[in-house]
């Protein structure tokens, strides 16, 4: 018998295919795909679009050029023999019953749902009604919820139909590169295995910082806010992989087990280690609420309570319409004593180990010398495109993971729940919403979570985009 979502899938069907995400990164993403021949098997799209195969084709062919990946005509023409269209409603039963005629009932399909959450559940229902899911896997786009109860309700209503195995649940963070390699940086690494504890590190600072605003989204992201949209998902899912045990084996479970070790040594997260900004202008958005109390920007201060990372601060910051747009993660080392041995005895800046996310992935240590006068930093940097070649992007990476039933990439509900739990009191209990300028690095009040610690530091940037 066939094991349920096993196997590489034989029909790649994307629900909402004439989408902005389609248009953004999926098209751009199989398209690379087919470049490199690992896309093996048909695209169906679907949508309410009433639309023709060739407008569909002419809609992907626009999408690659306008991403900026050098176009092969060739390359294309593979991809658009692979793609069929089927329009409809999705919350009509109708439209899968057209699907099941179309596709059978015996294949082994990647249904990707680039849908609003809201229909997650009611499409993976109308699914299995319609047999369509018995050799298959589903894959999500998160938000997997809007907070602990509703998402343990989706899970619910997914399990009901889907064993686990066949939930596949996408957080675009997972599927990129320095995320990625920190597993391997962390544990194939001495040199880091001896200095990632707290006996080493004195605090980890990780910002997500955009220099835009919320532009046309202002409907989605009015309902939503910075807590939801980023920090529930991208950034605690980066912290585990930074703080996690190395996994006793290579599965997606081994992974996924030491992951949810780490968030469920995480308590509740204190509304008092909490501050929300609004940078001036976002009521005006079209969509936002005239006296909209939503958060453009967060900071909080949180913790690991286990052996590795007891009373090590962990700080957390992520906003729009800041100075840049950087991801980073940093982790101060214990200062040394003051170096008796200079005719001016002094104290020098901590050691930083910084990875750094978006953009241009990579890793400085920063490290202390002395230079002609006084002591001064020493980078030592690793670009990752320069070092390791042409990243592979992260819908590229997650979509052929998807395909080949990889499930090393995908968020798993236990992790989705606890992350949840964490910040819940901050969704219960959410506080002021301080105003911030556009351009700035937030709300002041920000800064006095850090009293006593080192401080947000500038983030490190490519030489492309320093001033």
């Amino acid at each position: 018998m066939a094991v349920r979502g096993g196997g590489s899938a034989d029909l790649l069907v994307i629900f909402g295919i004439t989408g902005d995400l389609a248009r953004k990164m999926t098209f751009r993403a199989l398209y690379r795909l087919e470049r490199r021949r690992l896309l093996k098997c048909p695209i169906l799209g679907v949508a309410s679009d009433e639309i023709s195969l060739e407008a569909l084709v002419n809609r992907a062919r626009e999408a690659i050029r306008a991403s900026g990946e050098v176009f092969d005509e060739r390359v294309f023409a593979r991809l658009a023999k692979r793609l069929s269209y089927l329009h409809g409603d999705v919350t009509d039963e109708a439209l899968y019953l057209s699907l099941a005629e179309q596709i059978g009932s015996d294949r082994c399909c990647l249904y990707y749902l680039e849908m609003p959450p809201a229909l997650f559940a009611p499409i993976v229902e109308n699914l299995g009604k319609a047999g369509l899911l018995e050799r298959s896997r589903v894959a999500v786009e998160k938000p997997f919820g809007h907070d602990l109860a509703s998402a343990r309700e989706l899970n619910s209503r997914l399990r009901a139909v889907l064993s686990e195995e066949q939930i596949l649940r996408v957080d675009h963070f997972l599927g990129k590169q320095p995320v990625v390699e920190l597993e391997y940086l962390r544990f194939a690494n001495q040199a880091l295995v001896e200095l990632w504890d707290r006996q080493s590190i004195s605090e980890i600072h990780i910002t997500m910082a955009e220099d835009f605003g919320v532009d046309d989204r202002g409907t989605f992201y009015d309902a939503v806010g910075a807590l939801r949209d980023v920090v529930q998902n991208h950034l605690l899912q980066v912290l585990a992989l930074v703080a996690m045990e190395p996994p006793v084996g290579p599965s997606a479970d081994d992974l996924n087990d030491k992951k949810a070790e780490v968030f469920r040594a995480m308590p509740a997260m204190d509304p008092a280690r909490y501050v929300r900004g609004q940078y001036r202008g976002y009521t005006e958005v079209p969509g936002v609420a005239a006296d909209s109390q939503t958060e453009t920007f967060v900071a909080l201060r949180t913790e690991i309570d286990n052996w590795r990372w007891v009373g090590v601060p962990i700080f957390l910051r992520a906003g729009k319409a800041l100075p840049v747009k950087v991801t980073e993660v940093r982790l101060f080392l214990h200062r040394t004593p003051a170096l008796a041995f200079l005719p001016s005895p002094t104290r020098v800046a901590p050691n930083q180990l910084v990875l750094r996310i978006d953009p241009d992935p990579g890793m400085r240590l920063q490290l202390s010398a002395r230079g002609s006068r006084s002591w001064q930093d020493v980078h030592l940097d690793s670009s990752f495109a320069e070092d390791l070649g042409e990243p592979v992007r992260p819908y590229e990476r997650l979509l052929h993971a998807g395909l080949i039933g990889d499930h090393q990439l995908f968020a798993r509900e236990d992790s989705i729940e606890e992350t949840w739990r964490i910040v819940q009191p901050l969704l219960d209990r959410p506080g002021q919403v301080h105003p911030y300028e556009p351009g700035s690095w937030g709300p002041q009040a920000a800064q006095s979570l850090q009293r006593d610690h080192h401080g947000w530091r500038e983030p490190w940037l490519p030489k492309s985009k320093r001033s």
